[in-house]
């Protein structure tokens, strides 16, 4: 007799997906790795799919357990959008919004909340402008631009903005399968000097990352820099170098299907923070409120809960 999938179910592999392992699962939701471990089970039985590969190393999610990921996502989102009060009054939202995005956060967070925004206020006609940090600020400040969503520890103007973290990405060493410090569990930033780093320019990453090396009196030997995540991630898959990038840009396959491992960096590295972005003491209208709570939403449906 076939069984009924539970929210309890997508919750658990969703705890397990983001932690790479059950014990890690089990300390963030406060429950048993028994009961995380048959959840799991059951869940991959009830769908005739391996959403994992199993090793010494932890879970990693299998192709199909990336596309069942997005999937699940979007169910706790639906759900958490079904149980909160979409208007604070009987009368449905109008007017018109615009937000800003980079075009590195928009190919992994404007999709669903734009998504969750237009179904929940549809008589609100929203506008997106996609642009360089520096120049949303610029937008943002001339009150050209209600809000933005953009790496939000890392501002040119904080003087000027207000931000609120929706949330914070670990930085983590990106490299081939068969790279010499694959080996390892955990690598130091020493380590990834003695190779060659590609280097993302986007979105200031490399602004937060270079105050890291400096930091560390290090000086990383750069094979390429770039503003594409595909040609970072297709040169570390083919071994040209390293890259030490947030995990929220993690993908394990190259458009030519080479596997890209991560590492846990061993040092302490300040997280790439994701957040809302608005002008210092302008008054949010209705519209730009009921946008933040969507984002907060669907930043908390990406985050396993109990």
């Amino acid at each position: 007799m076939s069984r009924h999938i539970t929210l309890k179910q997508f919750r658990y592999f969703l705890a397990v997906a983001e932690s790479d392992s059950v014990a890690a699962a089990s300390r963030m939701l406060s429950i048993a790795q028994s009961a995380i471990t048959k959840s799991v089970l059951e869940l991959e039985d009830e769908l005739g799919l391996v959403l994992f590969e199993r090793s010494t190393k932890g879970m990693r999610l299998t192709p199909e357990g990336h596309r069942f990921q997005v999937k699940a996502r979007r169910v706790i989102g639906a759900v958490a959008d079904a149980t909160r009060g979409v208007y604070p009054s009987s009368t449905p939202l109008a007017g018109a919004l615009t937000i800003g995005v980079t075009s590195l956060v928009a190919g992994y967070y404007l999709s669903e909340v734009f998504a969750r925004f237009r179904r929940t206020c549809p008589g609100v006609d929203l506008q997106v402008v996609e642009d360089a940090p520096p120049f949303l600020e610029h937008l943002l400040i001339n009150g050209e631009l209600d809000i933005a969503i953009m790496v939000s520890n890392a501002l040119g103007e904080p003087q000027a903005l207000m931000a609120e973290t929706l949330t914070r990405s670990p930085n983590r060493v990106w490299m081939a399968a068969d790279h010499p410090l694959a080996g390892q569990s955990e690598v130091s930033l020493a380590e990834c000097v003695q190779h060659d780093l590609v280097v993302l320019q986007a979105d200031r990453i490399e602004v937060l990352m270079r105050s890291v090396w400096a930091r560390h009196q290090l000086k990383p030997r750069t094979v390429l820099r770039t503003s594409s995540l595909e040609a970072v991630r297709s040169l570390v898959g083919v071994g040209a170098g390293l890259a030490v990038l947030p995990d929220f840009l993690y993908r394990p396959w190259t458009l030519d299907a080479e596997h890209v491992e991560v590492r846990t960096l061993r040092d302490a590295v300040p997280t790439v923070d994701v957040g809302l972005v608005w002008r210092r003491g302008s008054p949010l209208r209705a519209e730009v409120m009921e946008f933040v709570e969507v984002a907060r939403d669907q930043s908390r449906s990406r985050r396993p809960a109990a």
